[in-house]
C-alpha cells in the first residue's frame, strides 16, 4: 500500500515540479533563441551575397546539398530552408540591425561590415517592450517564417507572434488564422470593462474571444434558416477543431449542460473550461440575429454556474452568445447594468460569402435558375 505522503512532502514535490517545468521551459526558450539567432545571421550572409549577384544559379541548392555532405543527418538547412532564413532576415532586419549597438558590433557602425563570416548575437529590438521580446524569442522559426510571408505591417507581425507566443499555437493552426485574417477582425462586443475588475484576466478574455468565428467544418445548408441543433451536433462532432477556432486552451464539459434551480432544470448549449482564464465559458448558439432576451437568459445561466458549479478557486463564469448577425446598439443598450461578463459574436462556414459580397455575386438560387 502505498504510504502516505506528508502535507510539507506534498508542498516540496509541488515546489520541485514547478521549479522543473520553469527550468525545461528556460532551456527550451534559450535553444530556441539561440536558433533564430543562428538563421538570423546565416540569413544576412546568403542575403548579401545572392541578392547582389555574387552567386550563381542554383547557389542555395548547391550549398544544401554540400553542407549535407560534410554534416550527415543536418536537418533545416535544405535549399528552402536557406530561403526563409534569408526571408527572416530581410523581414527583421529593418529593425533589428537599427538596435542600440553593442562594443563588438562597432566595426558595422563604422562603415566596416564583415560579410564574410557569419557571427551569431542575441537577437534584440530597440523598439520592442520586454514581453514583446520575450514572445518574439518564444516562438518557432516557421511560425516567423510563415507570419512574415502572411503579413503586411509590423503591427501585424506582433499581433500573431503574441498568439502564438501566449497559445501555443501549431503551424496549421497559425496558418488557418491567418488566411482568416485574424488581426483585422474586431473583439467580440462585451461588457468585460465593467464586468471584470480585475485588469489582467479582464485583458485575457478581451484578447481571446474575437467578434466573428469561421467553423472550416461547418455545414449550412441554407444560410437563411440555421438550424441550431444541427450547428450544436456539428460542433460536438468536431469539438476539437472548434476548440481550435476559439484559440485553443479550452476544456469541454459537455453540451445541453444541466443546471438546476429550485427543482428546474436548464440546458446550456455547450460549457467549456478555460486554463488561462481560470473560468467556466458558457456558449449559446442562435440561428438567426441577435435578440436583446438571449442576455437575460445567458445571465441566468452564469448566475446558476457560479453558485453550483464553479470552484472557489476558479474566477467568475464568463458567457459567450454565438448568432448569425450582430445589431451593434441592440449589444449595447442589453449590456446596460449587466454585472455578468457576456459577450456577443456572429459565426460562420469558411465556405459562405462575405456580408461585403452577397449583393454583388448571384445566389445559389439565382445560378440553378441561370442553369
Amino acid at each position: 500500500m502505498q504510504q502516505l505522503l506528508r502535507t510539507d512532502y506534498i508542498e516540496a514535490v509541488k515546489t520541485i515540479k514547478e521549479a522543473i517545468q520553469q527550468s525545461r521551459y528556460r532551456a527550451a526558450k534559450l535553444v530556441n533563441s539561440e536558433v533564430l539567432g543562428l538563421y538570423y545571421a546565416v540569413g544576412r550572409y546568403i542575403s548579401s551575397y545572392s541578392r547582389k549577384a555574387q552567386y550563381g544559379s542554383n547557389a542555395l541548392r548547391i550549398i544544401s546539398d554540400q553542407l549535407q555532405r560534410e554534416m550527415p543527418g543536418l536537418k533545416g538547412f535544405s535549399e528552402a530552408s536557406m530561403k526563409r532564413m534569408r526571408k527572416f532576415y530581410e523581414g527583421w532586419s529593418g529593425w533589428i540591425e537599427n538596435r542600440p549597438p553593442a562594443v563588438d558590433d562597432l566595426d558595422a557602425v563604422l562603415g566596416f561590415p564583415d560579410y564574410h563570416q557569419i557571427v551569431i548575437r542575441p537577437l534584440t529590438v530597440a523598439e520592442f517592450t520586454g514581453e514583446q521580446l520575450h514572445d518574439f524569442l518564444s516562438v518557432p522559426f516557421i511560425h516567423h517564417y510563415e507570419i512574415l510571408v502572411h503579413t503586411n505591417t509590423l503591427e501585424e507581425r506582433l499581433f500573431y507572434i503574441r498568439e502564438c507566443a501566449t497559445h501555443f499555437w501549431s503551424k496549421d493552426f497559425l496558418i488557418g488564422q491567418l488566411k482568416a485574417d485574424l488581426f483585422h477582425k474586431g473583439v467580440a462586443q462585451n461588457n468585460f470593462q465593467t464586468a471584470i475588475p480585475d485588469t489582467r484576466l479582464r485583458d485575457k478574455a478581451m484578447r481571446m474571444f474575437r467578434e466573428d468565428v469561421v467553423m472550416d467544418f461547418l455545414h449550412i445548408p441554407d444560410p437563411d434558416d440555421v438550424d441550431e441543433r444541427d450547428v450544436e451536433r456539428q460542433i460536438v462532432e468536431n469539438i476539437k477543431n472548434f476548440i481550435m477556432s476559439l484559440g485553443g486552451d479550452f476544456a469541454f464539459m459537455g453540451n445541453q449542460y444541466r443546471v438546476i434551480v429550485e427543482g428546474e432544470e436548464s440546458f446550456i448549449d455547450l460549457l467549456f473550461y478555460n486554463r488561462r482564464l481560470r473560468s467556466l465559458v458558457a456558449i449559446e448558439l442562435k440561428g438567426g440575429k441577435f435578440k436583446p432576451e438571449y442576455v437575460g437568459k445567458m445571465n441566468y445561466y452564469l448566475s446558476a454556474l457560479d453558485e453550483y458549479v464553479r470552484l472557489p478557486e476558479e474566477n467568475p463564469s464568463i458567457g459567450i452568445i454565438l448568432c448569425r448577425s450582430v445589431n451593434e446598439k441592440k449589444v449595447e443598450f442589453s449590456f446596460r447594468d449587466l454585472n455578468k461578463p457576456v459577450g456577443v459574436a456572429t459565426y460562420h462556414s469558411s465556405t459562405e460569402l462575405p456580408e461585403a459580397y452577397k449583393n454583388i455575386l448571384p445566389s445559389a438560387e439565382e445560378l440553378r435558375k441561370l442553369l
